[in-house]
């Protein structure tokens, strides 16, 4: 199979040529016996992409716990892109001290009859921060998602979530907006076929040195340059994690790698919102740029968007996309 970066190069190579017509539809035939794929429109658009970080980051305040009116307003602002696409939003309210906290939740393909695909991000931050790479850029990457597999007809639904109460102090704790919504989920016995987990995914550093691990051993396995995104799941995975994992390196255009481990292995391969989902025996994984191990703006005022590389950052929505298009 022709990686998709392969085959858009290659074809508008060959497009833009002083060639006939009949010369063009032979080579789209040609693509398409030689397995290209060729949903170039499965496509992430940076305009919009500046337009959500801005919104969400540059605010007067930080998403933070203690600041519920902010947190309102970017669940507001998520739940109004949500409407444009999906068939179904709505929000997911509970109470935390007194407090009412809310996720977001949306449906796409609805009307499909197997087992629920969910893919999920948190919008709040950790203090007094933009919180741009943790965790806009996923929440970005959840509201473009939500836009391009609008256009596609979808193997499984999709049900697209923005968590909040990830951060500490309620990390790890039945507060966290994913453990309520994974326990609605289970106590529904609503069949779940997989989770995927966007949590960081916008800071890369092509500089020797960028890229830390949790045991010092995995730079000779992975290198040490933080130019990469990282699929991280459990030692063994079900057929959904498989499924993804595997459309997911193949769709990419951007340096993808795989780390299966334990926390007790691995220290922060379980540090997001697919915690809460592997709790409850779901399969998932978390999709993200390694989070402190890479970005030392992580949980600092300096975690900012000026500092995100948007064009990586787009890569890994749209592999994302194909590979949830393509799951079989």
């Amino acid at each position: 199979m022709i990686s998709l970066e392969t085959c858009r190069t290659k074809f508008w190579s060959s497009w833009n040529k002083s060639i006939g017509t009949r010369l063009k539809q032979a080579i789209l035939i040609l693509f398409v016996i030689l397995g290209c794929n060729l949903k170039i429109h499965a496509q992430s658009d940076s305009v919009r992409i500046v337009q959500y970080l801005t919104k969400i980051t540059k605010t007067e305040g930080y998403r933070n716990y203690r600041n519920i009116p902010l947190l309102n307003q970017t669940a507001e602002y998520i739940f109004s892109v949500f409407q444009q696409y999906a068939d179904t939003v709505y929000y997911q309210s509970y109470q935390v001290n007194g407090e009412t906290y809310k996720n977001v939740v949306c449906r796409l393909g609805s009307a499909n009859n197997k087992p629920l695909v969910v893919v999920g991000a948190h919008y709040d931050v950790a203090g007094n921060q933009e919180g741009a790479d943790d965790n806009a850029s996923a929440v970005v990457g959840l509201l473009e998602l939500v836009r391009l597999l609008s256009k596609e007809t979808l193997n499984y639904p999709i049900e697209f979530v923005a968590y909040t109460l990830e951060e500490p102090p309620f990390f790890r704790t039945e507060n966290m907006g994913s453990f309520v919504h994974a326990k609605s989920l289970y106590d529904a016995e609503i069949p779940v076929y997989g989770m995927v987990c966007l949590e960081m995914i916008g800071y890369f550093d092509d500089n020797p040195n960028s890229q830390r691990f949790p045991v010092e051993e995995m730079k000779y396995i992975y290198g040490d340059v933080g130019n990469f995104i990282m699929l991280a799941k459990q030692t063994e995975t079900g057929e959904f994690v498989s499924n993804f994992s595997a459309n997911f390196k193949e769709y990419a255009s951007i340096v993808t790698k795989s780390l299966g481990a334990s926390p007790s292995e691995a220290e922060g391969i379980d540090f997001s919102d697919h915690l809460n989902y592997w709790k409850l025996g779901y399969d998932a994984l978390m999709i993200t740029d390694t989070a402190f191990y890479r970005n030392t703006n992580y949980h600092k005022s300096s975690d900012t968007m000026e500092t995100l590389n948007i064009p990586r950052m787009m890569k890994v929505i749209d592999a994302t996309a194909l590979a949830i298009i393509n799951l079989k």
